[in-house]
């Protein structure tokens, strides 16, 4: 709720034009209303004469307590959506750019020492300090001459992000001045310590506002200024990693420590790596539906050895750590499949999970927080699918892989009694996800299970029962058996002692042994089998003109169509009870 405070009095000392006067007002509206977040309507022009005075005051020397209670006012005004006119023109936003350090020399207007080139698009935080530091960011080879005021950069980079959030208009303006080449220049000094983490921060918040708002900029940051090379360096200074081997990663200074022993990273890394992982994330989006050159997936390659790292590092508290292996395995979805070995390239050493000789430690990880996101049941689709699309390009790409996961999700087969849907080991729980009512997490689980079983249309449906299994056989035209074309090994498949003595008598509906059912039939004569049958085809032709149901026929290509009237009348007139009607034959014999 917003607070009850004096505007008209605020305004009439900005209209003063004096700096303590002014300095005075902001104050006393800045702390009243630091924590609010809704504004009344009432009051929305006094609001916007306000935000025009205040930029009034930005584009003049100023005191540096004036200036920053001036930038604290505009992150405040800024949050209301209803009222930021004063801040989306292009003029308004050259003014913040520049105090938030990114603005580029040929778009900006004449108030700090060098700006720099950047394209702007994001969505909105709250506000901070933030100062005059253009000229820094522009300098490339040297660090800044002078001490950047910190809470000001942060001040106007909090303002410009809620601008960003809640105005289009704002964007496309953001996007014209280049403030992604501005913020990429900052990014470029990940290894500066003149940053602090607020800086880092809202760098990283306002890139990832851009990419996810704007595709233009998406696509300039990762092609023109090299966005995969650049934020891989600056996910790799956060995470303050050393490469002691190619393609491997380790904590500097902690080398010989095992992961699961090495502190947890802190609160101010995670928040960092995370926001570098959704930017990654946005301009890596369709990496998997193009082919790379060889210094992509080089780069790709890299990055997807940090990603590792992060999988198989902590964060403070259990809630936080999810969350940044979340966002891991979403960009690990992204890049090119080939790239994917990366995750098996580390040495197997005591204590790591080992298989054919291969360090499966990341895969188990995956493995395991797919099961919990799958036991936790909540949003699915949002939730388990990204580990579980994962997991089953993995498998179907890398031999290792796929095995070590076949060997935990579908062990050899001894429960012939129960069906496959029922019961708590993780096979079980993937076989009732085959009929959720979500169409994409049922088609993505039953792909899993498919590629674990190398896509062999009897293996699969040994594991799942033909019920199960028909969705995704129908949808690939295997439901008269058979096998996908793929790059699979020729290992058998091992039977249990139990399965094999079972199998005779196992339903392959179900996939289980069931007892034996009396036979509906048994004690009819032919011609009241006949009239059963027929009185079937009936119904189902009445109940398929109402649109009651739509009956299917499997097709010779094994797919399944409908069943035409046509169709219909063809079983109904079928020679094959033609020929055998009792009524003919008698009356035939008469004649």
């Amino acid at each position: 709720m917003a607070m009850k405070i004096d505007l008209s009095s605020i305004i009439e000392q900005m209209q003063t034009g004096e700096q303590d006067a002014a300095l005075t007002a902001l104050q006393s509206y800045n702390k009243e209303m630091n924590q609010c977040f809704t504004f009344s309507r009432e009051e929305e022009r006094d609001r916007e004469h306000l935000g025009e005075l205040v930029l009034g005051f930005l584009n003049r020397e100023l005191q540096p307590s004036c200036l920053l209670a001036c930038l604290e006012t505009v992150r405040i005004l800024s949050r209301d959506k209803n009222c930021l006119d004063p801040f989306i023109n292009r003029s308004a936003m050259s003014t913040l750019a520049r105090y938030a350090g990114i603005a580029v020399a040929s778009t900006a207007t004449p108030a700090h020492n060098k700006p720099e080139e950047g394209q702007v698009e994001g969505e909105g935080g709250e506000g901070e300090d933030v100062e005059d530091v253009s000229s820094e960011l522009v300098k490339e080879a040297s660090p800044p001459s002078e001490n950047p005021d910190q809470e000001v950069i942060v001040e106007a980079l909090k303002s410009i992000c809620n601008i960003l959030l809640h105005n289009e208009t704002g964007q496309v303006v953001a996007a014209d001045l280049q403030l992604i080449k501005g913020v990429a220049e900052r990014l470029k000094q990940c290894h500066d310590p003149t940053w602090n983490h607020e800086v880092r921060f809202f760098d990283l918040r306002l890139t990832f506002l851009l990419t996810a708002l704007r595709v233009d900029v998406r696509a300039q940051l990762a092609q023109e200024l090299h966005g995969i090379s650049l934020l891989g360096n600056q996910l790799d200074a956060t995470l303050g990693l050393c490469w002691p081997d190619t393609l491997e990663t380790a904590r500097a200074g902690v080398e010989d420590v095992p992961p699961e022993d090495l502190p947890p990273l802190s609160r101010q890394q995670t928040e960092r790596a995370m926001e570098i992982l959704k930017i990654l994330f946005n301009i890596t989006f369709d990496t998997t539906r193009r082919k790379v050159d060889e210094e992509e997936a080089a780069e790709y390659r890299r990055l997807g050895a940090i990603l590792r790292h992060c999988l198989m590092s902590h964060a403070d508290g259990e809630e936080r750590t999810e969350e940044f292996h979340s966002h891991t395995v979403n960009l690990l979805g992204n890049l090119p499949l080939p790239c994917l070995d990366v995750l098996l390239m580390p040495k197997v050493q005591q204590g790591s999970i080992e298989y054919m000789g291969v360090n499966m430690d990341a895969v188990n990880m995956l493995l395991e927080f797919m099961e919990k996101r799958l036991d936790r049941g909540h949003k699915l689709k949002e939730t388990l699918l990204p580990s579980l699309n994962l997991l089953t390009e993995s498998g179907r790409i890398h031999r290792e892989t796929r095995k070590f996961l076949r060997s935990k999700v579908l062990p050899p087969l001894r429960d012939v009694k129960n069906r496959p849907e029922v019961g708590s080991s993780l096979r079980n729980k993937l076989v009732r996800l085959m009929t959720h009512i979500d169409t994409d997490v049922k088609d993505c689980a039953a792909e899993f299970l498919y590629v674990l079983c190398k896509e062999s249309v009897s293996r699969f449906i040994k594991y799942t029962g033909y019920g199960n299994a028909a969705g995704l056989l129908a949808a690939r035209g295997l439901l008269r058996g058979g096998r996908d074309s793929g790059i699979y090994s020729e290992d058998e498949d091992s039977e249990t002692e139990e399965y094999r003595e079972a199998k005779a008598h196992i339903n392959p509906i179900t996939g289980v042994v069931e007892e034996e059912q009396p036979n509906p039939m048994e004690g009819m004569t032919e011609e009241q089998k006949e009239y059963e049958a027929m009185k079937l085809v009936r119904m189902f032709d009445k109940l398929s003109r109402t649109n009651v149901i739509q009956p299917m026929q499997l097709g010779m290509d094994g797919k399944m169509r409908e069943l035409t009237p046509e169709d219909m009348c063809k079983l109904t007139h079928n020679p094959l009870f033609q020929q055998e009607e009792p009524v003919n034959s008698d009356s035939e014999n008469d004649a």
